[in-house]
């Protein structure tokens, strides 16, 4: 299934467009062959419910209902041959049971990784300034904006929180929300973040789509929360000062993405589907609008 949206587009170009006719002046747009190409995309990937092991025996996802689960395998395929993505490590992907991966159906989905940067401290979590995080997390994404531009990025603004930080030490589990703003977008974009906290490091679910999606998202965070639980031997519970590395940075830092903005996160946050996913169908449509008028002109 490599450089699938490559072949569908050549697909695309070839049968959904019709011939012109001899005064060059009539396009017609194949809707059957348009559909035909989303169905076959949709349609040769394979989901799981049930009991899903992560890694190699890392962690167990319980496929929270109304939700399908896509393994890593696959969802590399999407997220990179598909969605046009850098390659990355990826245990795996969480949608909605009635989303396809693409199509005008689609609202959002979770990808689910590991990160092994070691143990992370919960100390600060009681004492943190969510106001004065999210201040700091504005700045750092402005300060980033002129190299955004140069490199031919749209530069961005962290609106403020959809959700609110929330913390829970029983379960060492930690999640929150952004509002994003990208130069150009007339809808904001969600951020979801969940961090589930283990030995060694974190697995990190994470959701972006459109800031209109956040009722659908709330509706099922807690289930999808629930659903992941680091095995015996990479718990929280089970870290060994004697052995393990501790990770630089607490709670605040996790939230705020020093690391990640260290690496480069605020160039590479447009990666996922809200440009791509979302876009490509919507591409195509304003491009079938703008060029060939509705049905009834």
């Amino acid at each position: 299934m490599k450089n699938l949206l490559l072949i569908t587009l050549a697909f695309f170009s070839l049968t959904a467009f019709g011939q012109i006719d001899s005064t060059a002046t009539n396009l017609e747009f194949d809707e059957a062959a348009y559909q035909k190409a989303l169905d076959s995309i949709n349609n040769s990937f394979n989901f799981q419910q049930g009991k899903i092991t992560l890694g190699v025996d890392l962690a167990t996802l319980s496929v929270p209902t109304g939700f399908k689960f896509l393994d890593g395998e696959q969802s590399q395929t999407v997220l990179t041959d598909l969605w046009g993505n850098p390659p990355s490590e990826c245990l795996g992907m969480l949608f909605p049971e009635k989303t396809d991966i693409i199509g005008e159906n689609f609202t959002y989905a979770i990808e689910i990784t590991y990160s092994e940067e070691g143990y992370i401290e919960d100390d600060d979590a009681e004492d943190i300034d969510y106001d004065d995080l999210l201040e700091e997390m504005q700045e750092s994404a402005l300060e980033e904006n002129d190299r955004r531009s140069a490199e031919g990025y749209p530069t961005i603004e962290i609106e403020g929180w959809a959700a609110p930080p929330y913390y829970d030490n029983e379960t060492k589990k930690l999640y929150w929300a952004k509002e994003i703003k990208f130069q150009g977008e007339d809808i904001n974009t969600l951020n979801y973040n969940i961090r589930i906290l283990g030995r060694k490091g974190y697995l990190n679910l994470n959701a972006i789509s459109d800031m209109d999606q956040l009722g659908l998202v709330q509706q099922n965070i807690d289930q999808v929360i629930a659903s992941t639980e680091f095995n015996e031997g990479y718990r929280y519970s089970d870290f060994n000062p004697d052995f393990d590395e501790v990770a630089a940075y607490g709670i605040g830092g996790l939230i705020a993405g020093k690391i990640l903005a260290k690496a480069g996160f605020f160039a590479i946050l447009l990666k996922f589907w809200k440009f791509i996913a979302i876009g490509v169908v919507g591409v195509f449509s304003a491009f079938r609008k703008k060029i060939f008028g509705s049905k009834e002109s």
